[in-house]
């Protein structure tokens, strides 16, 4: 993008300015792209889309839906990339889309290559570009400037029906979306409505800081390494939307200056930054939850997408490079005010806090919020301030298909992958008792406070008080054998936090004696 002034010459009290004189496109330059681009979607709405071989036979369009840049209102001046989502009535399912995306793309295209109202605008280099998802590609040109415009289309499965919630959807859009099991990315088309109001309605200030981010990012990091694997704007949009949100708790009046060295500062950090949000679904779903929680356990950045949790947008990208330039602009004027004084930046973590309900047998649950780089240390010392314990705090969790796991204390959440609402266990052990877990038959386990010395009776004990399970009909084995009452824990080589395994007793199994 050719500018009069480059974003590093300005200082950071005129970054307003810089946005209005530099970025911000003028309405009558809007509405002349966009009268070309309404030539193509008359056309999408208007043709008779015959299937063909493979295709139902009749092929109509439901909706066109301008998305992108244009579509959430963030376009930057001189930008000519339009992207229109076409929901299409032979879609019925995600697999069905998945199935025929290129027959309907290249059937598109063949008809496009007609239309003489778009061959009047110029239409050329007309083809279908391969990616997640693969798209059809053309130029066209504006009536008045001849300027030329780049329009990408992709066809879509209508997976929200005919209205456009700006709130949860019910849960079962997601779960069909997790079922299909596609490609990361490949139905985000299908969410694009999303996607555009995620931007569209929030503050006309932050969408300045939007612009600002996006023409950064293309003047010194994609133009500097244009053949480097970088990230989407999206992903950078996305952040910089999550930078806002808990710097500023959304306050619709704010610094530019202060926003960017935000951003800057959480893009150096990418390892650590862990995001996502639950406005359009709830974890309540065990589907969802699942899938949400393997989704956070994989590598950082991870910043999934608001509307299509599938996709974590920031995936496989070369960060590294990203964070190198944003360190670059943290020493530019436009990040220093007229004091000469770096520019504050506001107080983001580095992922959100997260509620954990501390559980206890014979205790009504504690609550607290954490952030998940915390050390637990920090937890266990608002569990002492609650409850006054003098005793060894064990803390302890279990995810679902999972083994139950000690949460030690110079670690974090973040280190068990834990990004989400959780629930531990906590028990107060006394010297010299130690902890064991114990699975139950149904895969759960819970944890108990044991004496190496006492007979294994005492645990059964704890077990019938606790889950009703009378001792008697208890077996418990570790490592395969089953133990006998009246031997001690020590004498089974039992040490802290290992896992014994509970069953209803069976007949005719000989209980292992050790020697």
């Amino acid at each position: 993008m050719a500018l009069a002034q480059e974003l590093y010459s300005f200082p950071a009290s005129k970054l307003d300015s810089f946005v209005a004189q530099w970025l911000q496109p003028s309405r009558e330059w809007k509405e002349e792209v966009l009268e070309s681009v309404q030539a193509v979607e008359q056309f999408l709405r208007q043709e008779n889309f015959h299937g063909e071989r493979g295709l139902a036979r009749d092929m109509r369009v439901l909706k066109v839906v301008k998305v992108g840049s244009f579509g959430n209102g963030t376009v930057l001046r001189s930008t000519t990339d339009v992207e229109l989502v076409v929901f299409l009535s032979c879609f019925h399912s995600f697999q069905e889309e998945a199935k025929h995306h290129q027959a309907v793309l290249r059937l598109i295209q063949k008809r496009i290559s007609y239309c003489q109202d778009l061959l009047d605008l110029g239409l050329n280099n007309l083809s279908v570009i391969e990616g997640v998802p693969s798209a059809l590609f053309f130029t066209l040109r504006t009536r008045e400037t001849w300027e030329p415009i780049t329009v990408t289309i992709v066809p879509a499965y209508r997976a929200l029906g005919p209205s456009c919630p700006n709130s949860q959807l019910p849960s079962e859009v997601y779960v069909n979306l997790i079922k299909a099991n596609g490609y990361p990315g490949n139905f985000s088309p299908s969410f694009s409505e999303l996607q555009r109001n995620f931007v569209k309605h929030r503050p006309t200030k932050l969408k300045s800081l939007l612009r600002l981010i996006k023409h950064w990012y293309q003047q010194y990091v994609r133009d500097k390494c244009p053949r480097a694997n970088l990230p989407p704007p999206y992903a950078l949009e996305l952040l910089t939307v999550y930078a806002w949100e808990a710097g500023t708790q959304e306050d619709a009046n704010f610094r530019l200056d202060e926003g960017l060295a935000t951003v800057m500062e959480l893009l150096q950090d990418h390892e650590l930054i862990c995001i996502y949000w639950t406005k359009y679904y709830t974890l309540e779903n065990p589907v969802i939850q699942a899938f949400i929680r393997r989704q956070l356990k994989k590598e950082r950045p991870i910043i999934l997408d608001p509307a299509d949790p599938t996709h974590n947008v920031a995936e496989g990208y070369r960060w590294d490079i990203v964070a190198q330039r944003a360190n670059q602009c943290l020493k530019q004027d436009c990040c220093y005010d007229h004091r000469d004084t770096p520019v504050p930046s506001w107080t983001v973590k580095r992922a959100p806090d997260i509620q954990v309900t501390v559980e206890q047998w014979g205790h009504p649950n504690l609550i607290f919020w954490v952030n998940p780089y915390e050390p637990i240390k920090k937890l266990k010392e608002k569990i002492r301030l609650s409850r006054g314990y003098s005793g060894l705090q064990r803390l302890s969790f279990q995810e679902p298909g999972g083994q139950r796991q000690l949460i030690r204390s110079h670690c974090s959440l973040a280190y068990y992958g834990i990004f989400s609402n959780t629930h531990i266990c906590l028990l107060e052990t006394i010297s010299p008792e130690i902890q064991v877990f114990v699975k139950n038959p149904d895969g759960g386990s819970h944890a108990y406070a044991i004496h190496p010395l006492h007979f294994v009776l005492s645990l059964k004990q704890q077990i019938e008080d606790r889950q009703g399970l009378r001792s008697q009909e208890q077996q418990l084995e570790f490592q395969g054998h089953v133990l006998e009452d009246w031997f001690d824990f020590k004498s089974y080589g039992i040490q802290d936090s290992v896992t014994l395994i509970l069953s209803k007793k069976r007949e005719g199994r000989a209980p292992f004696t050790p020697s």
